[in-house]
Parts: structure tokens; sequence; C-alpha cells
């Protein structure tokens, strides 16, 4: 039965997908890039390098990828020039080594898929097959003023992610035999070279910045621990998640500036962080001048327009969420999704997919941190199978 699989391709995991909301790069700046996430459902936005003055869809490329995390990453980084970085291109969001996006056709094999995904692949670029006889509709389909999703030839793409090949793979659970009841331990797929994500509850704001930046990278999670040391075990605490940040606004980046990793961790946890964190976010800007980064604290959390109710704005830690479906707000949560070393994998997969993230956190019995199992870990053990 497993051998069916092999005649499944990537239009099969395309099915109702929505397509891309894209923006370009020659012409849209960080704060376009805000407003575009502000206004989508969901976390992500693709970054385009297009020629429309061709009819050619071969001038259309992706660059890459981005969400408010990666907003948050640049602010903090730029905090004493805040409204230079606003005004910086959108480009600069993205990262500088390999893109995390592929384009392919919609004759690559699910087997081929997951082969670049293990090779470093985040998301494949897809384009979708539409009727001709509604593309010329499509030609001026804007969604807003800095997003469209028609390219040349009125062509759309849509992207396929790691989450939807592993949702698709348990889908088909039944076909892997005795492989989905085995334990994470004894198919060997812990993965402790992540360690290095994991940051102590009391580290320094610059810490924990690089920490979520290369977390943005590998597409994984920054663990919060105490007890880290060669000589002692490590607990782990919470963590502070890209998808974390991306539920927030831009706001938060006077927070990762500015509190260690236990406090940061506190204040990303839930709806509205503690009005006492904000007071003290605020009190840190002041002391260390970073007045750029308390202006935009100030006018987004005083914005009349950030659309929350009058209860919400009548609060002074209001405003520090963005409007997003309840899926992707169930990510907004401090507390790590964890399992042990016995867990099987299919019990990993559904944990994993069931809170939206990539990964889970591994602990043994007594609550020490082991390490983690990511998507790209699972989708080698079903890749060695097929």
């Amino acid at each position: 039965m497993a051998l069916s699989l092999l005649s499944y391709d990537v239009t099969d995991l395309c099915l109702a997908k929505p397509p891309l909301r894209c923006l370009s790069a020659s012409s849209s700046s960080v704060s376009d890039a805000i407003a575009a996430l502000k206004s989508s459902e969901g976390p992500f936005l693709s970054v385009w390098n297009c020629n429309h003055d061709h009819d050619d869809v071969a001038d259309c490329e992706c660059l890459g990828k981005i969400s408010m995390a990666d907003v948050i990453c640049h602010l903090s980084k730029e905090e004493v020039h805040t409204l230079s970085a606003l005004n910086s291109p959108v480009s600069v969001l993205l990262p500088t080594s390999r893109s995390p996006v592929l384009h392919v056709q919609p004759s690559c094999s699910l087997v081929e898929a997951i082969d670049l995904i293990i090779q470093g692949a985040q998301n494949l670029i897809v384009p979708i097959q539409t009727k001709t006889s509604t593309k010329k509709r499509q030609q001026n389909d804007n969604v807003s003023a800095t997003t469209t999703t028609t390219h040349s030839n009125g062509q759309r793409f849509c992207w396929i992610t790691q989450e939807d090949i592993v949702r698709f793979l348990l889908g088909c659970i039944a076909a892997f035999s005795h492989l989905p009841s085995m334990s994470i331990s004894d198919l060997g797929i812990i993965n402790s070279s992540h360690a290095i994500l994991a940051v102590d509850y009391n580290s320094s704001a610059t810490v924990v910045v690089s920490a979520i930046s290369r977390a943005l990278a590998d597409q994984t999670s920054v663990a919060i621990v105490e007890g880290e040391g060669d000589d002692s075990p490590m607990y782990l605490i919470g963590e502070i998640s890209p998808m974390t940040l991306s539920c927030c606004d831009e706001t938060a980046a006077a927070a990762v500036a500015t509190l260690s990793a236990g406090y940061l961790m506190e204040y990303l946890d839930g709806v509205n962080p503690p009005e006492s964190l904000v007071q003290e976010v605020r009190d840190r800007l002041e002391s260390k001048g970073l007045m750029g980064l308390l202006s935009l604290l100030d006018s987004l959390s005083l914005s009349p327009t950030s659309g929350y109710s009058s209860d919400e704005e009548s609060s002074p830690a209001r405003a520090f969420g963005r409007t997003m479906s309840m899926s992707t707000r169930m990510a907004r949560k401090a507390e790590a999704v964890v399992c042990n070393p016995k867990s099987s994998l299919m019990a990993v997969m559904i944990q994993a997919i069931t809170h939206r993230t990539s990964y889970t956190w591994v602990i043994d019995k007594d609550g020490c941190f082991v390490g983690m199992v990511t998507f790209v870990d699972i989708l080698k053990v079903f890749r060695k199978f097929l």
C-alpha cells in the first residue's frame, strides 16, 4: 500500500489552498509589510521579485517569506533608528543565506517534495492550475494596496509547507505498517543539536534576540531553561517561538530589545502583557535612551484604529496583539509543547499538528531537557520507509 504513495504529486496537497499574498521586493517597505501582515489571516507573506512589463511568468520569482517575527527582530536590532528601520526595503527582512522557499512544477512528486524539505526548503512554491477563462478576471485582482495574488498572464501560486506534507502522511498512516507506533527514541530522531537554541531564564535581551533570529532561520523555537551548563541538567521552563511573535504587533520589538528571557516569555504569554511589565519596558527604554522604540510603543498603544473594543482600549496594556484566526492564536502561549523519549511517532505528529508547530520538545521523566523532534526529522523517517 505504501507504494501507492509514490504516485502522488504536489498538486494533491494543493487542493483548496488559497493563492499566496505577495509583496514586491522592489517597491515595498517594512511599514508596508507590517500593514499587509496585520490585514492577513495567516502569519506569513511571500516576497517576490517580478517584472510584469513582460507576460512571462518566469520573470516572477519568490525570494522568501516574512512574518511579524521578522519585523520584530529587525526593529529590535535597529532600536536606535526605529524610523529608518520602518522605511527600509522589505528585503531586509529576508534571510541573507539560502532562501527557505523553492519553486517546483505541479508534476513534482511527493517523494521529491520530501527530499527538498529534508535538504532545507521550508516552503515549496507551486503554480495554481487555472482555467483560461478565469485568467482575465484575475489580471487586476489586488488584495490590498500593497499585496496581490496575481502575476504575469494571470498566474497564481500557492505554497506547500512542512506541516502540509506531515499532515498528508498522517492521513495515510495505515500504509506504514508498524512505523507509527515506534517510539521516537527507538527511531533515533531526537535531535539534541538544537540545544544551542536553549537560553537560560535570566539571559539578557541580546542573547534572546540572537536566539530568536536563529530559530526563525531554522523554523524551530527558543527553549527557556534553568540549570544551563555542562555539569548540571537543564529543565525546560517554557519557550519563545517565532509563531508567538507572529501573533504580536511591532510594539513587541520594545520588549524583545529590553527584557530578559524569562520576563519576555511572561510578556508574550496570553493576549495582553501584564501592565507592570509594559511599564517596565517603558522605563528601560527611557533609561537606555531608545526613544524611537518608546515612541512606537506609545503611538500604537494609544492608537484608536487598532481594531479593539472600547473595553479593551481602557486597558494600558491593550493593543499588543494582532487580529488572527483562532488556530493561529493557539500558538501564542509560552508553555512549551513537550513529549518524552518513549512517545510514539504518531503521537508526536498529532501533537505538533494540533498545536500548529513544526517541532516538539523532548523531556525525560524527571523533567530534564533532552532535545527536540522536528518535522524534518519525522520526514526523514518516512523517506527511508518509502
